[in-house]
């Protein structure tokens, strides 16, 4: 692997970094197994390199964050620890070879260079440990169920909103996977039906990359953009269920009014049922996260309140997730040639049934027939 350089941008989370990020700057995170959604992200911002304090891949479950970034041919280096994280600040110029890393001519630390090899290994060390990882997950979503039933019971009091869910068609938008892909698919169904958007946290921001404004956001506020909080006609932080809210205080830093709902659960999880509990006539969703590897890469060990609120919302709802990879058109070159064909035969009937153009199409004849 040859040297790499770049300007140095940092930070221990990194939904807050990839909003500072610029082409060509190396990406120094504190992010313990990275997430395919934080490495597309890595990816779009074309960074130089990737280097990680903490383990890209633990091998505790299949993330595939590592071969995102290897199939973009960024540079990832893992395990450089905190003594190197302690050393550099942003904007420092960093120089990174066989995995050492160099501030000027000083050597600062090493890191573990993440290639296909190791990822490869680790995949099949988090392959074999599958089994036991579901056995606790399961637990886990089953105890939960039990504390956090009050989901299906009418136990949340959410406040009034002035954006009409009423007998309508709700979407509600997470940044999850293959959001993108799912949104193109879906956007005759956007343009006809004009649901209203919900965009959970970050998928406020998926809305807006498509054009579309949100209609209300509702989440932690912790990975939305300032940009799309300004724009959204409504915004429902969702608290803790203590009533601690601190996406009430950067709602209120940005001049933005906000209602808050307290409950236990996802962000999405409240999405999903508020549509539900104010009387929406369907609930779409893309992007949710809806399987055991989706949740463990959120951090959560297991899935009691997506469970309960799909048990609850089922008959409403479609997850529209992975809907692009139904079918994809393969239209052949021969049977674009006959559309055309097809399609300028009316155009030529309307053409001769013209006075003008029968004569000049009469001269054009003569002339060729003159000139034979």
């Amino acid at each position: 692997m040859k040297q790499v350089c770049g300007r140095i941008k940092m930070d221990r989370k990194t939904k807050s970094l990839v909003e500072r990020l610029s082409p060509g700057d190396v990406a120094v995170i504190d992010h313990r197994d990275i997430d395919e959604i934080a490495a597309e992200s890595l990816v779009q911002k074309k960074v130089r390199a990737v280097v990680n304090i903490n383990s890209s891949m633990s091998g505790r479950y299949p993330n595939n964050g590592p071969r995102k970034l290897a199939e973009a041919n960024i540079p990832h280096f893992d395990l450089a620890g905190e003594e190197f994280y302690s050393q550099i600040n942003d904007g420092d110029m960093v120089a990174i070879h066989r995995g050492n890393l160099y501030l000027g001519e000083q050597r600062v630390g090493s890191a573990r260079v993440v290639d296909a090899a190791l990822i490869e290994r680790q995949l099949s060390r988090a392959e074999r440990n599958l089994g036991n990882l579901l056995d606790s997950f399961v637990q886990n979503t089953l105890e939960y169920a039990l504390r956090e039933k009050e989901l299906i019971l009418g136990g949340i009091d959410f406040p009034s909103l002035s954006v009409k869910l009423a007998g309508m068609h709700v979407l509600v938008v997470v940044r999850g996977q293959s959001y993108r892909e799912d949104l193109h698919a879906i956007a005759h169904y956007l343009d006809e039906v004009k649901p209203v958007l919900i965009g959970v946290d970050g998928g406020a921001d998926a809305l807006l990359e498509f054009g579309r404004i949100p209609d209300l956001i509702v989440g932690d506020m912790d990975s939305v953009s300032d940009q799309a909080l300004k724009r959204a006609r409504e915004i429902l932080v969702h608290a803790y269920p203590d009533g601690k809210a601190p996406g009430l205080a950067r709602t209120e830093s940005l001049g933005l009014n906000a209602s808050v709902v307290k409950a236990p659960g996802t962000s999405e999880d409240i999405a999903l049922l508020l549509a539900y509990e104010k009387g929406a006539k369907l609930i779409a969703a893309v992007g949710t996260h809806s399987n055991m590897i989706d949740f463990l890469e959120k951090g959560r060990k297991g899935m009691a309140s997506t469970f309960l609120v799909r048990l609850k919302i089922g008959s409403k709802f479609i997850d529209a997730r992975g809907v692009s990879q139904l079918y994809r058109s393969r239209v052949s070159g021969r049977s674009m040639v006959l559309l055309a064909l097809a399609a300028s035969i009316p155009m030529l009937v309307l053409a001769l049934s013209n006075p003008t153009i029968r004569h000049i199409f009469k001269i054009l004849a003569m002339r060729l027939g003159s000139a034979i």
